[in-house]
């Protein structure tokens, strides 16, 4: 476990020497904001409103206390997605789309010898491949996370009128009752962390991919176990750290 997190310290720390020129940066940069945010937001829009949607119908099934509110669904469903569900299970599915492609892509030039290349001309291919790899993911999944929210929220509201008795507005009202601005700090930076995470154990497991293509599979499903294994553990230690106050 020491030796693992040593190399993996000593693979990130090796992304910032002898860097490629600045222009040259941006582009990838540019072009992975491209593949990892954009590509992944019809996927992330489709999970979020059914998401929002199941959401809402489970706790209105479940509301038959006459001492609850119906407006209690609105509030449960916003404090559910801003605080879990947009940041932590859409990271998992991310993390799945993502982070497999990543670790695929970086173990295909590997074992194709395409990064050993790299190197022999004097290009530092940490610098090159997996840095604006780490980037791009930090920079495009705060915005995902944000869209998912808005939309998990707006797919409860569907849900809310068009398959519960609950009337829209009470889960409207639920929504605007005592709404915390803080809970959406959290999430960003729930998101950030889970940008970094997702990205750089994918690098890590797919550029030091060894052996053939069945090697790259499972360099593949290594990244995805264990980013999900990492997100979990830093979901449990980010809410202690920044809502710990409230307990």
């Amino acid at each position: 476990m020491i030796k693992a997190l040593g190399k993996y310290a000593l693979f990130l720390s090796a992304m910032f020497g002898n860097p490629v020129p600045y222009r040259m940066f941006l582009s990838r940069v540019a072009k992975e904001c491209m593949q990892i945010g954009v590509d992944s937001l019809f996927i992330i829009c489709i999970i979020s409103i059914f998401m929002g949607g199941a959401t809402c119908i489970q706790l209105a099934s479940q509301l038959k206390s006459p001492f609850i509110t119906k407006d209690f669904v609105g509030i449960a469903v916003r404090n559910m997605t801003i605080s879990e569900l947009a940041p932590t299970v859409i990271g998992i599915v991310f993390t799945g789309k993502i982070g497999s492609s990543i670790a695929s892509e970086l173990g295909s030039m590997r074992i194709t010898e395409q990064i050993d290349a790299l190197e022999i001309m004097g290009v530092n291919a940490n610098n090159y491949l997996v840095l604006p790899k780490i980037i791009a993911t930090i920079f495009m999944y705060p915005f995902l996370v944000i869209i998912a929210m808005f939309l998990s929220i707006y797919g409860g509201f569907l849900a809310c009128k068009w398959l519960t008795s609950i009337p829209p507005q009470a889960y409207i009202n639920g929504l605007r009752n005592e709404f915390e601005p803080y809970d959406i700090h959290v999430a960003l930076y729930k998101s950030l962390v889970y940008g970094f995470i997702i990205s750089s154990i994918a690098c890590y497991k797919g550029f030091l991919t060894r052996g053939g293509s069945l090697d790259v599979g499972k360099s593949s499903t290594k990244a995805v176990t264990h980013s999900c294994i990492a997100i979990l553990i830093a979901d449990l230690f980010l809410v202690y750290v920044l809502l710990g106050h409230r307990i």
